[in-house]
């Protein structure tokens, strides 16, 4: 593991929770820890995440997740204050809604 797989393990609100893991290269590993990774990202700003944005596999998460930003920034904003995300308007897959819903929960309570 490399010291950016490693941020500090407090600055992570979702992997060790869902994933038993602080480690964005096993979240990629697997298609649930990519659906994972792309909420801590939504909502967290904690992590660098810009040093992992030459990995192919975390591009396409990581725009999935300023995708969702885009989207409900004001909520997502509101409820964390967390830098923003660069604006992608592309499309969501809106079966996602959920898990996205269930995250926001699990995360503003354990803030």
């Amino acid at each position: 593991m490399t010291a950016l797989d490693q941020p500090s393990p407090s600055s992570f609100k979702l992997l060790p929770a869902y994933l038993n893991t602080d480690s964005i290269n096993e979240a990629l590993q697997t298609p649930r820890g990519r659906r994972i990774l792309w909420l801590e990202i939504v909502l967290n700003d904690k992590p660098d995440w810009s040093a992992w944005r030459n990995d192919p596999e975390f591009e396409a998460v990581y725009r999935n997740a300023c995708r969702w930003y885009t989207q409900y920034r004001r909520l997502i904003t509101y409820l964390f204050n967390r830098a923003p995300l660069p604006d992608d308007s592309g499309p969501i897959d809106f079966r996602d809604y959920r898990t996205f819903a269930e995250a926001l929960q699990f995360a503003y309570h354990h803030r």
